[in-house]
């Protein structure tokens, strides 16, 4: 496994590969963050298996080859035509825009020897780590990337990778000569994306034939399982569901703001006197938070999500190894000198050694930090349910966890913008709200004890406004106080930071742009990995790593999945 570059390290690699990108493509809204693409604010998908980043594996120069592979894409490819062709089946998707990607990267010029030597590094790449992963070892799996192969080497004139020739030299020899025609109408006509998506349309038609012609002769469910489940794992690795979302789901609006920028002194507050930092539970009464736990327990009990499950997949993906002792009478390692005399007294005995011992221990915390404005009550429900049942897997699994949540004191600037009116309305006062920060669980709490407190979420009166960047900065210090290894915050918001009195007085974007430098400076510089969870809109703007998700029908195990994917493939800081 590839050392996990630092954070300095992927700021360069992102520059580098975003500045690679916008000359081949012309395109100067094209920024590259993350070791992922984004056009005007939006991230750039493409199905092709190869353009799947892994950030556990894959290093810079394989980063490299991705990065020219999408500029390709964008420049050569016609995406409403390619769309019009795209087949409903996900075999058939997956293959007809692995071809697509192919055509488009034998498209490079010879006057670009290093785009044409970074393509094929990273193609050499994924090719090992499919199969290294085990796809291969299902017929599925096998056929896919045979296929992958075949029209690799036939479009670019390449040899197939003699590392696993013989692996795919029975399946060559079946289906080669069934779409031999089709692959050479690939290699005539790839500077024709019109006339080449039919070859290409025909050919994943005949493998997802042949597919369904080999599980009707081998009619065993077994086999039928096997192969379902390595399309799920496929499928899931090409992360198609993000190219669908997105469709979906809108990215926010963002902007530069000029107060903030020219104010020297950095972001302003106008006044503190009406901060507040408040236990939520204490402004609920008590058979209003009976009530609020039990509407949560049936809420809960209706989505029939598995928490111990769910406990094991936490503890299996957020478990690191720690050293524990000794482990005595090994057969290697580190000569125990207590059994010396043993050498003598019996010359045959080999358990004279002794190694390290390590226990995989979850040396973690995470804070779920919730936007508890006036737009979220909608969607309240769901949040609550969500980190309950986050809260409830973590302690299960003996990891720590916090929930908290943040608002405005008063709409429209309460008392702080009578006292900036009061004062003769001096320029750009900065922040003009009373802040209000809300605790439904601290850490050193377990949910059992904090089970009555977090349904306080549920008491919306409440929520108002939204001051991100503050709340960020107040989650990311109350963390630093706790001395695990290993420190996560996730940020769950349906939105911008609006408020209306701060915004008017100063500009537009000012507490949008402090949010930005609040993140900036505790994602990178703190050992804290800051995550953003959009509800119902795309947070990219704001947050390196982050996930939107759909909360308008249920809770479904997916989201628990997708948020733990985001934490387990982000690289840590």
């Amino acid at each position: 496994m590839a050392e996990l570059p630092s954070q300095k390290q992927l700021q360069q690699e992102d520059e580098l590969c975003g500045a690679s990108i916008r000359a081949l493509t012309g395109l100067t809204e094209l920024r590259h963050r993350g070791r992922s693409l984004f056009l005007a604010g939006k991230r750039v998908h493409t199905g092709a298996p190869h353009l799947q980043s892994n950030p556990l594996e894959d290093n810079f120069r394989s980063q490299r080859g991705i990065a020219d592979g999408v500029a390709l894409r964008l420049r050569f490819s016609d995406n409403v035509l390619h769309q019009s062709h795209c087949p409903q089946s996900i075999l058939q998707a997956l293959i007809f825009d692995l071809l697509e990607q192919l055509r488009v990267e034998t498209l490079v010029d010879d006057a670009y020897p290093g785009i044409k030597a970074n393509l094929y590094y990273r193609f050499r790449c994924w090719s090992l780590q499919f199969h290294d992963a085990g796809h291969t070892e299902t017929s599925l799996g096998l056929l896919i990337y045979t296929v992958a192969q075949i029209s690799w080497s036939r479009l670019t004139g390449y040899p197939t990778l003699e590392e696993t020739d013989d692996l795919i030299e029975v399946t060559r020899g079946k289906i080669t000569p069934v779409i031999g025609s089709h692959l050479f109408g690939l290699r005539k006509n790839r500077f024709n994306q019109e006339k080449y998506a039919k070859h290409a349309l025909r050919i994943a038609q005949i493998i997802d034939d042949s597919l369904s012609t080999e599980m009707q002769h081998n009619s065993h469910e077994n086999t039928q399982s096997v192969n379902e489940k390595a399309l799920s794992r496929i499928a899931l690795a090409i992360d198609f569901s993000d190219e669908a979302e997105d469709a979906n789901i809108k990215t926010v609006v963002t902007g530069s703001s000029r107060v903030l920028n020219e104010q020297h002194q950095g972001y302003q507050v106008f006044t503190t006197e009406y901060d507040r930092e408040i236990v939520a539970a204490s402004q609920v009464r008590e058979a209003e938070l009976r009530n609020f736990r039990t509407q949560l327990d049936r809420l809960i009990h209706n989505q029939g999500i598995n928490i111990p499950r769910l406990a094991r997949h936490i503890s299996g993906l957020l478990s690191t190894p720690r050293r524990d002792g000794w482990l005595f009478g090994e057969e290697e390692g580190l000569l125990d000198g207590r059994r010396l005399t043993q050498l003598v007294t019996a010359p045959r005995e080999r358990r004279l050694f002794r190694r390290d011992q390590y226990l995989f221990k979850n040396d973690c915390l995470i804070s779920f930090l919730i936007d508890c404005s006036g737009s979220m009550k909608a969607h309240i429900e769901y949040i609550a349910m969500l980190v309950d049942i986050f809260a409830r897997a973590l302690d299960q699994a003996n990891i720590a966890s916090e929930i908290l949540g943040f608002t405005t004191g008063n709409w429209n600037g309460g008392a702080a913008y009578k006292d900036w009116l009061a004062q003769g309305r001096p320029d750009n006062p900065g922040r003009l709200n009373e802040r209000c920060h809300l605790v439904f669980k601290n850490a050193d709490t377990t949910w059992r004890r904090s089970r009555r407190n977090i349904a306080a979420l549920l008491k919306t009166p409440y929520f108002r406004e939204g001051l991100d960047g503050e709340a960020v900065k107040w989650a990311c210090q109350r963390m630093r106080r706790h001395g695990e290894a290993r420190k996560i915050l996730m940020v769950i918001s349906d939105g911008s930071p609006m408020d209306s009195a701060t915004n008017l007085s100063n500009d537009e974007y000012y507490l949008d742009n402090h949010l930005k430098q609040v993140v900036e400076k505790y994602d990178h510089h703190s050992g804290i990995e800051i995550y953003g969870i959009g509800v119902g809109l795309s947070l990219t703007p704001y947050y390196r790593h982050c996930l939107a998700i759909d909360l308008s029908e249920s809770l479904s195990n997916a989201v628990f999945r997708n948020i733990l994917k985001l934490v387990t493939t982000s690289p840590q800081r």
